[in-house]
């Protein structure tokens, strides 16, 4: 990528998943748009990544305040971009329950204002952030791409409209798009914080703080937790594969393993145990299932792999000690937690 310069447009750039693009991408000398409205990102990641890239990389980034909502800025940012990473949407499962108009508006209309925008502005590629509740009630483990159930919330069904609508826009339109069905990414810069924080940052922050660590159910609900690493990696094989055969595809990324929330919690206090010996002694409790939640889930990721040639570099033990040291420095104290 660092032979062939390009210029690139991440939506979500001041989120979790958004800013890790942001930085990959500078990282090997790409030209970088990044457009953000701050609903769930913030100004912190987006100064974090100019701090761990050179100034001559840094000056190849543009920062746009706006909204996936109005078409006007999608086709803005879209101008002269030759890739599209789009991660902006409101996530969370929880949220969708409490406020499904919201999450239509942004996961439907605005995924369709930024499709709209890239077809018009001659885009190469749309890569675009799926996610693995579209499986919905499909119990069969592992879970393959082709054989999906019914949504189980208004979020798992925003997302399934959206590889509906990039299905058809590659049908009818000729447009190039790649899905990447996200399972329970996580790492440094994912937020810790509010009803509906990801339970990786929200039990590592709480363990640091001496807070209680609430299980939702039994702790035997699984998950295949991938380290963001390999989400960047999915996203960059993604937008430069040049085999036509792995276009106008979706595609699972994950790592092929299924973890309890039981196990994931002793995961997690053992890796943090290595910064603070008295997180040795954290007991969880226990709370109710949580509405809208699946029981198990568990990617198969063999068509990534074949035509994406996608190799995830760490599982989730290698992924939480490789997120530990941020964690730490970020949660070490109430007010830093809060930040």
């Amino acid at each position: 990528m660092r032979g062939q310069p390009a210029r690139w447009l991440v939506t979500g750039s001041a989120g979790f998943i958004g800013s890790h693009l942001v930085q990959a991408l500078l990282g090997l000398d790409q030209t970088v748009v990044g457009l953000d409205n701050f609903a769930t990102g913030h100004q912190r990641n987006v100064d974090e990544v100019r701090s761990l890239v050179s100034a001559e990389q840094w000056a190849r980034h543009r920062f746009i305040e706006a909204d996936i909502r109005d078409l006007d800025a999608c086709r803005a940012a879209c101008q002269e971009v030759d890739f599209v990473l789009h991660q902006a949407a409101l996530g969370s499962v929880p949220r969708s329950l409490a406020d499904p108009v919201a999450t239509n508006r942004s996961n439907v209309d605005g995924f369709l204002n930024m499709l709209l925008a890239a077809r018009d502005a001659g885009v190469k590629r749309f890569i675009y952030a799926a996610s693995s509740s579209t499986y919905g009630d499909h119990q069969e483990l592992p879970k393959v791409e082709e054989r999906i159930g019914r949504p189980l919330s208004p979020y798992a069904v925003s997302k399934l409209v959206n590889e509906l609508y990039a299905d058809v826009f590659a049908r009818c339109y000729g447009f190039p798009s790649i899905g990447l069905r996200y399972f329970n990414i996580f790492g440094a810069r994912q937020d810790p914080q509010g009803a509906y924080a990801a339970v990786i940052p929200r039990w590592t922050r709480a363990m640091l703080l001496d807070e209680a660590v609430t299980i939702n159910g039994d702790g035997e609900t699984s998950r295949d937790f991938c380290f963001i690493d390999n989400a960047v990696q999915a996203n960059l094989l993604a937008a430069t594969s040049d085999d036509p055969a792995a276009v106008n595809q979706v595609y699972n990324v994950a790592v092929d393993g299924r973890t309890s929330l039981n196990r994931l919690f002793e995961i997690l206090r053992d890796a943090l145990a290595e910064f603070r010996p008295e997180v040795s002694r954290v007991q969880p409790v226990y709370g109710d299932f949580r509405a809208g939640d699946v029981r198990h889930s568990q990617a198969d990721i063999g068509k990534a792999r074949r035509l994406l040639g996608y190799q995830p570099s760490h599982r989730l033990e290698a992924g939480v000690r490789a997120a530990m040291p941020w964690y730490v420095s970020r949660f070490a104290t109430a007010d830093e937690a809060c930040g």
